[in-house]
């Protein structure tokens, strides 16, 4: 039998074999990293913030945790906790769409869990009974195991771009400062087929979400 790769947490025990009796877990630290980012941001969560906001010293998180990066796996993983994924309908494509819009909602709970899922994304195990569920929602759909697997990464990463562009955008002068440019260009005249494409109508989907269409478009691509 393979020995477990130490590199991953959920792989190593909870705390050293030796020394002092816990008086911390992994789901104390994490929670108080979770409350931290959502306050503050990513860039504020550090070993010494976490500790202080526990009442102890960033050495003694070192016990249970060996990096930020792992603190970081443990936050992305933690928040799988928050699905309440119903057993599927035998309709997978409103399923995984009911799916998509649970990971929309959590990752707008959490605005700085989308830039972990694209660049750091955590397979521990709250994010493997998500899997499960998913895997078992196309349990009957004849589309090969790999391709599967596929869906739900890029499922994941395109709900957390488009996310990311919800948040840059989330007030009036924001979504104006980041079409002033391309305003420009359309008025300008030198890129035509650019101004035909932001002045043509978008078809009549009678305030119809975006993110129902684009996540549904992707669905069928893959697996449709």
């Amino acid at each position: 039998m393979a020995e477990p790769d130490e590199t991953v947490i959920w792989l190593r025990p909870e705390r050293a074999a030796t020394g002092r009796p816990a008086e911390r877990s992994r789901a104390e630290i994490t929670s108080a990293a979770l409350d931290l980012a959502d306050r503050e941001g990513l860039d504020a969560v550090s070993m010494r913030r976490v500790a202080a906001l526990l009442g102890t010293g960033a050495a003694s998180l070192y016990r249970y945790i060996a990096t930020r990066d792992d603190l970081l796996d443990l936050m992305t993983d933690a928040t799988g906790a928050e699905y309440e994924l119903p057993r599927p309908s035998g309709d997978w494509h409103a399923d995984l769409l009911a799916v998509a819009h649970q990971t929309r909602r959590i990752m707008r709970r959490h605005p700085w869990l989308p830039a972990l899922v694209v660049t750091r994304p955590a397979l521990g195990p709250h994010a493997v009974d998500v899997l499960d569920r998913f895997l078992e929602i196309l349990a009957d759909h004849p589309a090969p195991a790999a391709r599967k697997l596929e869906a739900f990464a890029l499922l994941n990463a395109m709900t957390a771009m488009f996310v990311q562009n919800e948040l840059a955008t989330a007030t009036a002068s924001a979504a104006r400062h980041r079409t002033a440019y391309l305003r420009h260009v359309a008025a300008a005249g030198t890129h035509p087929r650019v101004a035909a494409a932001l002045t043509t109508p978008p078809p009549d989907t009678a305030g119809a979400d975006p993110f129902d269409s684009a996540i549904g478009r992707v669905l069928n691509g893959l697996l449709g």
